[in-house]
């Protein structure tokens, strides 16, 4: 039995698409033990295809998209409050860090570059630029709570 809201639908089609095998490829079949079986096999053979492109398609699994929970765009509290902490300690870390590593934050976060920032620091080597921003993003992971 097909499963479905076109489930007689697709029944019908199994049926004529069988019948059109029948009549195409095996129109030199005539005794009726024959072809019986013969049209079973065929109509299973359908049926399986059709099976088999459902679950690909996922048809199976779906769920109606009535049923889904509509999300909330605004954050809960909760996840505003965690935002609002996270926020204050960056700002304190921030704020407990050196004058270079501030400025180099501050540069980095208007979108300079790295050559931009080596020439604003007066740095002689992009590779201290570098240095230096490996080592403040490590001293604000450690003022922030983070891993070391």
């Amino acid at each position: 039995m097909m499963k479905g809201a076109g489930g007689a639908a697709t029944a019908e089609d199994v049926a004529q698409d069988t019948l059109l095998v029948l009549e195409e490829r095996y129109a030199h079949v005539e005794a009726l033990e024959d072809l019986v079986p013969l049209a079973i096999q065929i109509a299973r053979f359908k049926i399986m295809a059709l099976h088999t492109k459902s679950v690909r398609r996922g048809e199976g699994a779906s769920i109606p998209v009535e049923d889904l929970p509509l999300a909330d765009p605004a954050e809960d509290a909760e996840a505003l409050l965690e935002r609002r902490e996270r926020l204050d300690r960056l700002e304190t870390a921030l704020l407990a860090l050196g004058g270079r590593c501030r400025e180099l934050f501050r540069w980095k976060l208007q979108g300079l570059r790295f050559p931009e920032i080596q020439q604003r620091m007066g740095a002689e080597s992009i590779n201290t630029v570098y240095t230096w921003d490996l080592r403040c993003r490590k001293q604000l992971l450690e003022r922030m709570g983070g891993r070391r």
